[in-house]
C-alpha cells in the first residue's frame, strides 16, 4: 500500500504541480504561445490511454502492467526535466501521462486484487486523499522549485520518490493469475483514444479557439460520432477494451456519470479558490495553499471516515449521498462569496467543501469494483478513472469560461490604464487604486457565481445515487500466485 500511494501521488502531484511553474518554462524555453500544451498533453495522454491499461492489466496482470508503466513515467520525468525547448517538453509530457495513467488506473486496479471487498473502502480512502491534498500541495511545490531552484524540479522529483515506490512495489506486490491471452481490441482502444483526445482539446482549448468555432463545432461533432460508434465496435470485439457486460451495467454507467459530476465541482474548487485569495484576499501563492487547509482536512477526515463506514455494503449508498449533498451545500455557500467574505467564514465554507468532496470518489470507484466479475476489475476500474479524469477537465473548463465572461461582462467599462485586460483578472493591479475595488468585486462576484452555476451537476449526481443500488458482494479477490496468507494492507500501510 506505501508503494501504490506513493506512485499515486506522483501520478496525481504531475497534473497540477506545472501550473505555477509554466510562465518561467514559456520565458526559459521562448514557447508562450503553446505553453498550454504542457498541462494539456499530460492530461489528454493520461486520459486516452487509461482503458488500455485497464483492460491489458486484466490480460497479462496487473503487477508487471504497474512496474513498467511507473517506469515509463520516471523515464519521461527525466526528459521533462532535461528538456532543451518546447516541443521536446511537450513530447516528454505525453509520454508522462502515459505512464502516469497506467499507474492510477492500475492502482485502483490492485486493490481490487489484493483486497476483499469489505476492506476497499478502506483502502481507496487512502487514494482519494493522497488526490486531493496533491491537488493543493502541486501548485506550492511548483512554485517553490521554481523560485528556490529551478522549474525542472518539479519533474526530477519524482526520481528519488518514483524508485522508491518501484523497488518496494516489485517486492511485494503479489503476483497475480493472469487473465487469458487474446487478440488485444486495437480498434475500440483506437476509438477510446480518439474520443479522450477529443474532449481533452475541446475543454483546454475551446475558450481560446471559441465555442462557436469552425474547429471546436468539428470536434464536437467527431467526438459525439466517435462516441456513438463506441458501442457496436466493442460488441464486435473478441476481448473488447471495455466489456459491452460493463457498458450495459447501470451501476457502473450511474457510478462513472456521479464521478465525472463530483470531479468537475471538486476540481473548479480546488483550482480557482487559490486563485480567488491571491487575487481578491492579495495573499501569496504559498498563504493562499495554507488557507486551503481547511478544505485538505475536510477532504481527509471525510475520506478516512467514509472509508471505514463503507465495510458495511449498505451504506455504501448513504455515504455517496451524504457527500453529494455536503459538496453541493458547499458550493452553494462559495456562491455567497464577496471581496469582503472574512478568512474565519471562507475556512467554514472550505470545511463543509472539503468533506463533501471527501466522500464521494471512494465510494464510487469501490461500488464499481464489488459490482463486477474480478476479471473485469481493471476495465471497470478504469471506465470510473476515465470518466472522473474527464469530469476534471470539464469542471475546469467550464468554470474559467464562466468566471472570464462574469468578470468582462462586469468590467467593461473600466479603464485600460497600464495594460488591464477585462478578459485577464491578473492584470487587475495595473488599474488605478480609484477603480481597483470595483475591479475586485467583479472578480469575487464572478467566482461566486460560476459555483452557483456548477451546483446543479451535483444535483443531477444526487438524482443519479438515487436510482444507484450498490451491489452485495462478499467474495474475496482472486487469490496471488503467492501462497503466502496477505496482510491486511490497511493495518501494513
Amino acid at each position: 500500500m506505501s508503494a501504490l500511494i506513493l506512485a499515486v501521488l506522483l501520478a496525481a502531484l504531475d497534473q497540477t504541480i506545472v501550473s505555477t511553474a509554466l510562465p518561467r518554462m514559456a520565458q526559459d524555453l521562448n514557447g508562450f504561445d503553446d505553453i498550454a500544451w504542457v498541462s494539456a498533453a499530460y492530461l489528454l495522454a493520461s486520459t486516452a490511454v487509461t482503458p488500455l491499461w485497464g483492460k491489458l492489466g486484466d490480460m497479462f496482470g496487473r503487477k508487471r502492467l504497474y512496474l513498467a508503466s511507473t517506469s515509463v513515467f520516471l523515464i519521461a520525468s527525466i526528459a521533462c526535466g532535461l528538456a532543451q525547448d518546447l516541443p521536446e517538453l511537450i513530447g516528454a509530457r505525453v509520454l508522462q501521462g502515459v505512464g502516469g495513467g497506467g499507474m492510477i488506473v492500475l492502482t485502483f486496479a490492485l486493490v481490487g486484487d489484493i483486497v476483499a471487498p469489505a476492506g476497499r473502502g478502506r483502502c481507496q480512502a487512502m487514494f482519494g486523499s493522497v488526490y486531493g491534498v496533491a491537488s493543493i500541495v502541486g501548485p506550492l511545490l511548483g512554485g517553490v522549485f521554481t523560485d528556490q531552484l529551478s522549474w525542472r524540479w518539479a519533474f526530477l522529483i519524482n526520481l528519488p520518490v518514483g524508485i522508491v515506490a518501484l523497488a518496494v512495489a516489485s517486492r511485494a506486490l503479489p503476483t497475480a493469475r493472469r487473465g487469458v491471452k487474446t487478440r488485444i481490441d486495437y480498434v475500440g482502444a483506437t476509438v477510446l483514444a480518439a474520443i479522450a483526445t477529443g474532449l481533452v482539446l475541446l475543454t483546454s482549448f475551446g475558450e481560446r479557439w471559441g465555442w462557436g468555432s469552425p474547429a471546436s463545432i468539428a470536434l464536437i461533432v467527431a467526438t459525439v460520432a466517435l462516441a456513438a460508434a463506441l458501442v457496436p465496435v466493442e460488441r464486435r470485439a473478441t476481448a473488447p477494451v471495455l466489456p459491452p457486460a460493463i457498458l450495459g451495467s447501470r451501476t457502473v454507467v450511474f457510478s462513472s456519470l456521479i464521478g465525472f459530476l463530483a470531479n468537475a465541482a471538486m476540481f473548479a474548487a480546488l483550482v480557482y479558490l487559490p486563485t480567488y485569495l491571491q487575487i481578491v484576499h492579495g495573499v501569496s501563492a504559498t498563504l493562499s495553499g495554507i488557507s486551503m487547509l481547511p478544505l485538505v482536512a475536510g477532504l481527509v477526515i471525510s475520506q478516512s471516515l467514509a472509508g471505514r463506514w463503507a465495510a458495511h455494503v449498505d451504506r455504501l449508498r448513504t455515504i455517496l449521498l451524504a457527500g453529494l449533498v455536503a459538496n453541493l451545500a458547499g458550493l452553494l455557500l462559495l456562491g455567497t462569496i464577496g471581496a469582503a467574505t472574512g478568512t474565519l467564514l471562507l475556512s467554514v465554507y472550505f470545511l463543509i467543501t472539503g468533506v463533501g468532496i471527501g466522500m464521494i470518489p471512494m465510494v464510487v470507484l469501490t461500488t464499481v469494483q464489488n459490482s463486477v466479475p474480478a476479471a473485469d476489475l481493471g476495465a471497470a476500474s478504469a471506465v470510473v478513472t476515465f470518466a472522473r479524469s474527464i469530469g476534471a477537465a470539464f469542471g475546469v473548463a467550464v468554470f474559467g469560461t464562466l468566471l472570464n465572461t462574469g468578470f468582462a461582462d462586469r468590467t467593461h467599462d473600466l479603464p485600460t490604464t497600464g495594460g488591464f485586460d477585462a478578459t485577464r483578472p491578473d492584470t487587475i493591479g495595473l488599474l488605478p487604486a480609484a477603480v481597483r475595488d470595483t475591479a475586485l468585486d467583479a472578480f469575487a462576484h464572478a467566482t461566486a457565481m460560476g459555483y452557483l452555476w456548477i451546483a446543479p451537476a451535483l444535483a443531477v449526481g444526487i438524482g443519479l445515487a438515487l436510482f444507484l443500488k450498490p451491489a452485495r458482494k462478499t467474495a474475496e479477490p482472486a487469490p496471488a500466485s503467492d501462497p503466502a496468507p496477505a496482510k491486511d494492507p490497511v493495518s501494513a500501510a
